[in-house]
C-alpha cells in the first residue's frame, strides 16, 4: 500500500472521528449534529476553528478549554485516532472498493455505538435501524448477499429477542435491551449470518470476561450491567476483518 493512500485514508479517519465525537455526544441529548457549531460543553462558547483540529487541537490545549479551563474528556482524540486506524486497516484489507466504502460506514456506525453504549447503557435507534435497511440494501450488490444478509437481520435479531425475552420470563426483569437485538439485526444485515454468530460468540465471551473480572475485583457483582452494545461492537470488527479465517479454522476440526 503506498504510503500516500495510508496518509490520505489516516487524515480522513481523523476527521470523520472528529464528526463521529459530535454524533457520540448529541445523539442521547437528541440535539442536531449539524447544527450549532461546536462548543465548550462548560462553558458553551463557539470554538474557532483551529480547536476543532483533530488530536492536536486537544494535545494543544493539554484537555481543557482555553476559555473556561473545563476538561476535555480524552475520548475525543481516542475515537478520532481509533477512527483513523479503522480508515487505515479497513484500506488494507479491503483496497480501494466499493465494499471498502460500505464496511468504513458500518465500522463508523459501530465507533458511536460502542462509545453512546459504553457511556449511557442506550443505542439510538437512528444509527441501528437505517443501518439494517442500508446493509441489507447494499448487499443486493456487494458481500454477502441479499441471502445470508436477509437471514443475518432475521436470525441476529431473532436470537437476542429470544434470549431477552427467557430471561425476562425467567428472572422477572429485562436482561437485554431492545436496542442489542436491533445492533446485532444491522449486523447481521452487513456481515450475513455466519459473521453474525460468530460475533454474538465473540461478544458473549468477551462480556463474560469482563464479568467475571469485575466480580473477582470486587467492582460488580452478579447483577451488574454490561453494556453488551459494546462487546457486539468489538466483535463485529473482528468479525470483518478476521471473520472468514477464524471460521474456516474452527470448521476444521470437523472435518
Amino acid at each position: 500500500m503506498p504510503p500516500s493512500i495510508v496518509l490520505a485514508f489516516a487524515v480522513a479517519g481523523l476527521l470523520v472521528g472528529s464528526f463521529l465525537n459530535v454524533c457520540i455526544y448529541r445523539l442521547p441529548l437528541r440535539e442536531s449534529i449539524v447544527w450549532p457549531a461546536s462548543r465548550c460543553t462548560a462553558c458553551q462558547r463557539h470554538l474557532a476553528w483551529f480547536e476543532n483540529l483533530p488530536v492536536l487541537s486537544w494535545t494543544a490545549l493539554r484537555g481543557r478549554c482555553r476559555t473556561c479551563g473545563a476538561s476535555i474528556s480524552p475520548i475525543y482524540p481516542i475515537v478520532e485516532l481509533t477512527t483513523a486506524f479503522v480508515f487505515v486497516g479497513g484500506v488494507s484489507v479491503y483496497g480501494p472498493s466499493a465494499l471498502l466504502a460500505v464496511r468504513l460506514a458500518f465500522a463508523c456506525a459501530l465507533v458511536v455505538l460502542f462509545a453512546i453504549d459504553l457511556r449511557h447503557r442506550i443505542l439510538p435507534n437512528i444509527i441501528t435501524l437505517p443501518g439494517i435497511a442500508a446493509g441489507f440494501g447494499a448487499s443486493w450488490f456487494l458481500p454477502p448477499g441479499w441471502i445470508s444478509s436477509l437471514v443475518g437481520i432475521a436470525g441476529g435479531g431473532g436470537i437476542l429477542y429470544a434470549i431477552a425475552e427467557l430471561y425476562y420470563r425467567v428472572r422477572g426483569r429485562e436482561g437485554l435491551g431492545m436496542g442489542d437485538v436491533k445492533m446485532l439485526a444491522m449486523i447481521g444485515a452487513f456481515l450475513g449470518w455466519p459473521l453474525m454468530v460468530l460475533t454474538l460468540v465473540l461478544a458473549s465471551f468477551a462480556g463474560s470476561i469482563v464479568g467475571v473480572a469485575l466480580i473477582a475485583s470486587g467492582r460488580g457483582g452478579m447483577q451488574a450491567a454490561l453494556p453488551f452494545g459494546t462487546f457486539l461492537a468489538l466483535g463485529s470488527l473482528v468479525a470483518a476483518v478476521a471473520g472468514d479465517p477464524i471460521l474456516a479454522w474452527y470448521l476444521a476440526f470437523y472435518r
